[in-house]
């Protein structure tokens, strides 16, 4: 799957937004990637995450070795299920408990192996998190598989990482945004 195929699919689902947003991370943007509408989409979902799912296995070799992959709530779920379904393996989701990514409805055997999905990493702070849930469990992450990196290669995790689209759009720190200066109402899409 070339660039612009992938970036025909995001703009066809309206997943590529433009205006003035703040992002997870708390950074503002003028772009915002919300997977969430082009996951409405089944078949486009499991074009995008089969296309994922032969670039992780060209880079960590076949058959990949991995018991599951595990998502963070709510917007890498339907990632990792196509994900784990293309790589014909166990899905699982951490979700938010008090405030924190938890895992609270599976178990993760002492050594099983994992590959962390993600449908937008601007920081990658949702990716450590999950991580962290695998380690603590007894498992192991083994790669990291993201819809879209954001972040212009500046988020870097441990684990061999693959993304299907790699973006660099412009951020700013709050106090530094020039669409606050200007005036321009923020949106929170992901809220």
């Amino acid at each position: 799957m070339t660039h612009g195929e992938m970036l025909k699919i995001l703009n066809e689902t309206g997943a590529l937004l433009e205006g003035h947003f703040e992002l997870r991370s708390r950074l503002h943007s003028d772009r915002y990637f919300q997977c969430a509408y082009l996951l409405c989409y089944p078949r486009h979902a499991e074009t995008m995450c089969g296309a994922l799912a032969r670039k992780l296995e060209a880079r960590l070799g076949k058959p990949l070795k991995a018991n599951g992959v595990i998502a963070p709530a709510l917007g890498g779920i339907l990632v990792g299920h196509e994900l784990a379904r293309a790589l014909n393996v166990r899905s699982i989701f951490a979700e938010k408990e008090e405030d924190k990514l938890a895992l609270r409805r599976f178990q993760i055997g002492q050594g099983e192996r994992y590959i962390v999905a993600e449908d937008v990493v601007t920081r990658g702070g949702r990716v450590d998190e999950t991580a962290r849930i695998v380690k603590d469990h007894g498992g192991e992450v083994v790669a990291v598989a993201v819809l879209v990196d954001r972040s212009g290669g500046k988020a870097k995790f441990p684990w061999p990482t693959v993304s299907l689209l790699e973006m660099d759009p412009v951020t700013y720190e709050p106090a530094q945004c020039p669409l606050c200066a200007q005036g321009i109402p923020i949106k929170h899409p992901g809220s």
